[in-house]
């Protein structure tokens, strides 16, 4: 009989943990530290069109690449889809109300223009456009001249 009433007992006890209900720790409400200037990478490739806007410390804020954005194949490096990034790119930080980016462009693709026109069409104030293209000061070796 002791051992029925060790039974009852544990099984009242697991009802009492199943009926009590725990109080999950509440998050804090994320400020947004508002940003008037920030910094715009943008790296046109070949193949792709990749934004990057960080705050002045190169704090990354938001990113956006064309793929990202629905384009496939080819049509990822052309202009439109360089606007496109950029559009998205700009929706993500309108809760830090940037009004002023410095632009700091990368490669040789189409998207290049098409991604600093999308700045204008969007109503932000580029204060410098600054090409950070990588360049070599004499590059690689040269190969072998053939033998014949």
């Amino acid at each position: 009989m002791s051992t029925e009433t060790t039974k009852t007992t544990e099984a009242a006890a697991q009802e009492e943990k199943a009926t009590k209900k725990v109080a999950k720790p509440r998050k804090k409400a994320k400020t947004v530290k508002q940003l008037a200037h920030a910094n715009v990478y943008i790296q046109a490739t070949y193949n792709n069109t990749i934004a990057t806007i960080t705050d002045l410390n190169g704090n990354c804020i938001a990113w956006s690449t064309a793929g990202h954005c629905g384009f496939k194949g080819p049509k990822k490096a052309t202009p439109y889809a360089a606007s496109v990034v950029i559009k998205n790119a700009l929706e993500k930080v309108v809760d830090y109300g940037i009004k002023d980016v410095s632009l700091y462009v990368t490669g040789v693709g189409q998207g290049r223009e098409g991604a600093i026109r999308a700045f204008n069409i969007n109503n932000i104030n580029v204060l410098s456009i600054k090409d950070v293209t990588p360049m070599p000061h004499n590059g690689c070796r040269k190969p072998r001249p053939r033998r014949l």
